[in-house]
């Protein structure tokens, strides 16, 4: 479980992506840029991770944020496929996308999840199920692509893994 009060948890920034989702407060950022609160503590000071349209970002560039490697050799894992529980935030006239992959150690990724424009403005949850077929280790990727209005982004809070995985 990772809720990002205190850091990312064991969640990696990916290498091969054009810039990278960041640690925020709703009580450090400009109005109409994001959740008001974030989901875990429903207060300004909470955290979340968030990527925003900006200048420095071009329409359709990707922020990628990777979970740790969790193992199919769980018995539970390969029979039940397990869930991972988030919340998402999306709001704006010219929001971009949001897209769940399950990436296996040999890099071969299925989207799980693909949402595309505004969301509305409160946090949604929303579980997948993992895909159970063989025995490699996976990761779970969020990728968020930039949209074009400056004021507009993609937020994550509390994100689970079943116990199962």
């Amino acid at each position: 479980h990772c809720n990002f009060e205190f850091d990312l948890c064991e969640w990696k920034q990916d290498e091969n992506d054009d810039f990278d989702w960041n640690l925020r407060t709703s009580s450090t950022t400009k109005m109409g840029t994001g959740p008001a609160t974030d989901h875990t503590l429903q207060e300004p000071s909470g955290h979340y991770i968030f990527i925003k349209s900006s200048f420095l970002q071009l329409p359709g560039q990707k922020a990628r944020i990777s979970s740790p490697v969790l193992s199919r050799r769980n018995k539970n894992c390969k029979v039940c496929g397990g869930v991972i529980l988030f919340y998402y935030h999306m709001y704006g006239a010219h929001i971009g996308s949001l897209i769940v992959y399950q990436r296996t150690t040999a890099k071969h990724e299925k989207v799980l999840l693909n949402l595309t424009g505004n969301q509305g403005n409160f946090w949604q949850r929303k579980a997948l199920i993992l895909a159970g077929d063989g025995d490699e280790d996976f990761q779970v990727v969020f990728e968020g692509l930039a949209g074009n209005g400056p004021k507009d982004g993609i937020a994550l809070d509390d994100l689970t893994f079943s116990r199962e995985c």
